[in-house]
């Protein structure tokens, strides 16, 4: 509770001047906001997908809670299975799947298998099925246009407003419209986050992105397995068991030097859809090359810096969409907007012949200036802190500042009034405050006489009882009154236009949001680009040539990324094959011999491929053509771990059963048995084993006959021979 308070006290010889005083009451100090707080308040992301299927084409629009952005893809050709349907799914993983409640049939049964995946639990998708006339085209375009963004400038006209909608979303491509409108539908009706809010508070909205899934390489989840590109394992620290995992060994764990949360996003994104764009691979390429020339190294370290001050701008933009910033809110945005001009400044005495550099150079223009020019000069952060709340800085509203100097001067006021009332007042109380309390206004303050122990003790001629607080009564006296008129609520008028003051800044920022929502997706590739630079100059990584003339693959002395990190000594191997040299090449040698690893690592490096490029068969069988390179040295063998041609002439598989700790006597037999195989002679069971098992066979039925009770007349030994002896004779006999 803010308050002001004047006391002034009692002489013992009667009413005198005593000492007064004036103080503001003591206020928790507030830390200061701490960033990554900032990120780990924010809620899970769920994604709420959109979709509608009519004559061999798919429209889709899904809303990501996470940045308040919906996403469209273009009206799609696909199968009656809806396998292109299948792959969006797994990879948005989306919280529910909202379509029309009149649907083709291969679409229901679709939907039907859907949500019957047990394997998808505890995150099986919500199927929603909407009325029909939801999803009409011309309820669906008005709802589109007349939808409440903040990105756009509420001085647009209607006519512009549609003119600019047009320029972001196709709106010739009219399942996607469709399906669009049908989102909104379903969020309106559920208020997606925005549960708790007002009703006429809308579920934000802070941009439109389009999605596309052509010229990309088909991955299975099985493959991102088995070759490690990704790798969840549960996390070691008792307070992270709630979020669950964390990044194992991994591709993407060894790679991901992202500074920013939406870098790694954009990372993870890269690796769950593998481009085979060969002008945007290179595009790619041509960046980090950049950075990993020597002289820019300083750059590449100063660039990332600055990155790391890139936090989740979505978040607060969704905040101030539903007026629920907070103060550390405004720091983070600040340094956020001032690193991007800072990114902006450094790209701009870079090669423009980069397209990122240019991207960045041009696209963060001077609104990113505005906007930190106004935070600067009106969020006052320190006082911010102190209050936990918004204020201005001084010379920003002359109104606020006069009321700011009034509550300043309160406390040598109050003390002179406090005297005047003191003088008024019964001998016996000793002293007496003033004080002023927001929302309630000023208040007499004496502390609380021995004598005053009923309720009705409490009343003293011409003051007004208001309540008892830790041994001090308060009252209203014709004086506070006169207070209360002259200065009015002075805390709470100062609080609401500085609230007001706020909501106004709020709205040039959001009026902005297009460009701030552009430097996310510009700083987040960069920060990208920068980590893959970064592992390539540790782990010494070589640019790729991505060449369409070439229908195969040629590695030279190519590394597993994994392995190389884990084994002492790593030997790279090459590969080659296509047109004359071969499209099928099969790898044979002993067990650890390194074949596993060779194929993975030629995997890793054409993940970029397309999907007539690679086809990769593990323990497929023996065969001719290359074999891993052994020796043997005399009980020994020696492993070269290198690709030769040549056939392998043995699978050594006694050796590697050895180095596996296998018994001595069943690595004999092994032997024994491949020799039989390899002669043609008949295999026939270990004597001794074989007298083993019949003697345990002999125990066991004895054991079940001593069990009988040969006196009890319901005993069948018929039975007993035709169900527990006869069927044991082939294996004791």
């Amino acid at each position: 509770m803010a308050s002001v308070a004047a006391t002034p006290a009692r002489t013992p010889n009667g009413p005198g001047p005593g000492e007064a005083s004036a103080s503001f009451p003591t206020v928790a100090s507030v830390p200061g906001p701490q960033e990554p707080e900032e990120e780990g308040e924010e809620e899970p992301a769920e994604i709420h997908l959109c979709v509608l299927w009519n004559s061999g084409y798919l429209g889709i629009a899904y809303y990501d809670t996470s940045d308040s952005t919906i996403h469209f893809m273009p009206d799609a050709p696909d199968h009656e299975s809806l396998k292109l349907l299948q792959r969006v799914l797994d990879e948005i993983d989306p919280r529910s799947v909202v379509t029309s409640a009149k649907q083709d049939e291969n679409m229901t049964r679709f939907l039907g298998k859907l949500a019957s995946q047990e394997h998808r639990e505890p995150k099986r998708p919500e199927i929603i099925f909407l009325p029909s006339v939801d999803f009409g085209l011309e309820i669906s375009k008005q709802r589109l246009l007349s939808g409440n963004y903040s990105f756009i400038p509420d001085s647009m006209t209607t006519t512009e407003k549609i003119l600019f909608l047009s320029s972001i979303i196709p709106f010739d491509c009219l399942l996607m419209v469709r399906a669009l409108g049908g989102l909104l539908k379903f969020l309106g009706r559920r208020r997606i986050g925005v549960e708790l809010e007002d009703y006429n508070v809308s579920v934000p909205i802070l941009g439109f992105k389009k999605f596309v899934l052509t010229n990309l390489v088909s991955i299975d989840q099985d493959t991102y397995s088995v070759l490690q590109i990704f790798k969840s394992e549960s996390h070691p620290s008792v307070y992270k068991v709630a979020s669950g995992l964390k990044e194992g060994l991994s591709l993407f764990g060894i790679l991901n030097r992202c500074r920013c949360k939406w870098g790694e996003k954009l990372l993870r994104l890269w690796f769950t859809r593998p481009t085979q764009d060969l002008g945007e691979l290179n595009s790619r390429l041509d960046v980090i090359q950049f950075f990993l020339l020597p002289q820019n190294l300083d750059m590449a370290q100063m660039l990332h810096r600055l990155l790391g001050h890139i936090k989740n701008v979505p978040l607060i933009l969704k905040r101030m969409k539903l007026s629920h910033t907070k103060v550390s809110d405004w720091q983070v945005l600040y340094k956020t907007v001032y690193s991007a001009l800072g990114l902006r400044d450094a790209c701009r005495s870079l090669p423009q012949s980069i397209q990122l550099f240019q991207d960045i150079a041009q696209e963060f223009s001077d609104d990113l200036h505005h906007i930190a020019s106004l935070i600067g000069k009106v969020v006052d952060f320190e006082g911010s802190l102190a209050e936990n709340r918004f204020t201005v800085l001084p010379n920003i509203d002359p109104e606020i500042d006069e009321k700011k100097r009034r509550l300043m001067g309160l406390p040598s006021f109050l003390t002179e009034v406090a005297r005047k009332e003191l003088e008024n007042l019964d001998s016996r109380i000793p002293s007496c405050s003033v004080i002023y309390i927001p929302l309630i206004g000023f208040l007499l303050s004496i502390p609380r006489l021995p004598s005053m122990v009923e309720t009705s003790d409490f009343e003293i001629e011409g003051l007004d009882f208001m309540f008892l607080s830790e041994e001090k009564l308060h009252y209203r006296s014709a004086r506070t009154k006169e207070l209360d008129a002259l200065l009015g609520d002075l805390h709470c008028d100062i609080r609401d236009q500085e609230t007001l003051l706020m909501h106004q800044l709020q709205c040039q920022v959001l009026a902005r949001a297009a460009v701030l929502t552009r430097v996310l997706d510009l700083a987040s590739r960069l920060d990208v680009l920068l980590a893959l630079a970064s592992a390539a100059r540790d782990y010494g990584y070589s640019r790729p040539r991505y060449s369409p003339q070439l229908l195969g693959v040629r590695i030279q002395n190519g590394r597993h990324p994994l392995m190389e990190l884990c084994a002492r000594t790593f030997v790279p191997n090459s590969a080659e094959c296509g047109r004359d040299i071969g499209r099928v090449k099969v790898i044979t040698g002993p067990n650890s011999s390194g074949k596993s690893i060779y194929l993975k690592q030629v995997a890793k490096a054409v993940n970029n491929a397309t999907e007539r490029s690679l086809v990769l068969v593990d323990e497929f069988g023996k065969g001719t053509n290359t074999t891993m390179e052994t020796c043997e040295d005399g009980d020994d063998l020696v492993f070269f771990y290198q690709v030769c041609e040549g056939v392998a002439r043995a699978s050594h598989a006694s050796h590697t059963a050895t180095q596996a700790g296998l018994p001595e006597k069943l690595i004999a037999r092994g032997k024994q048995v491949s020799d039989l195989i390899r002669s043609g002679k008949p295999i026939k069971p270990v004597q001794e084993l074989l007298k083993e098992k019949q003697m345990e066979n002999c125990q066991t039925l004895v054991d079940k006959f001593l069990k009988l009770d040969l006196e009890d007349p319901s005993l069948d030994l018929d039975i007993f021979m035709s169900q527990e002896v006869l069927p044991a004779a082939t294996t004791i006999l």
